[in-house]
């Protein structure tokens, strides 16, 4: 039998199954998992469960470990450094005179990139901005244009109707929308 939990990595992300093999988990725990990017931090959002034997568990990834306060400390400093690298990417692009809004940077949890998402009207050349940015931190850079409701899931915020936004609080996939709709 495969047991699975259900793993977390933002406050108004998606969860994501990994293979729990017979660590102990409960809700809220945080854990180091193996992902596309690397090694990551989340925290465990649905319990593990057993799977049942027909169900395809190709794909799966696995959860490492649980996350120690060594851990958690260098999560924190990863996001010192992505506040950091934000403040210093704004600046490069009011002097670069770029036409983009940047919102967020991530960090993999090994350091080994950092991922700027921004929004724009039309296409950017970022060449130069990422020269700087490459220069000042010494790692991998990924520059991803997003639309705006990515921002606004990102930023949150309150709808028309009083309450938080959807995108925000519970949608994680947007559907595609026609200009008919």
């Amino acid at each position: 039998m495969t047991k699975v939990a259900g793993i977390k990595f933002k406050s108004g992300g998606k969860v994501y199954d990994f293979e729990s093999f017979a660590l102990v988990l409960n809700i809220g725990d945080k854990v180091i998992v193996e992902t596309e990017q690397g090694q990551g931090i989340g925290s465990v959002e649905i319990p593990p469960k057993e799977l049942a034997e027909n169900h395809n568990r190709k794909g799966l990834k696995q959860i490492l470990r649980a996350a120690t306060i060594k851990d958690i400390e260098k999560r924190e400093s990863n996001i010192q450094l992505e506040d950091k690298a934000f403040n210093y990417c704004e600046q490069c692009i009011n002097n670069l005179n770029l036409v983009m809004n940047l919102f967020s940077v991530e960090s993999t949890f090994d350091r080994n990139k950092l991922i700027f998402f921004y929004t724009a009207d039309g296409r950017v050349d970022f060449r130069e901005l990422v020269k700087l940015l490459v220069k000042e931190y010494n790692i991998r850079i990924e520059m991803r244009q997003v639309g705006i409701r990515n921002l606004a899931k990102h930023c949150g915020g309150v709808g028309k109707c009083g309450r938080i936004l959807c995108c925000s609080s519970f949608i994680n996939n947007f559907a595609p929308v026609s200009i008919k709709m």
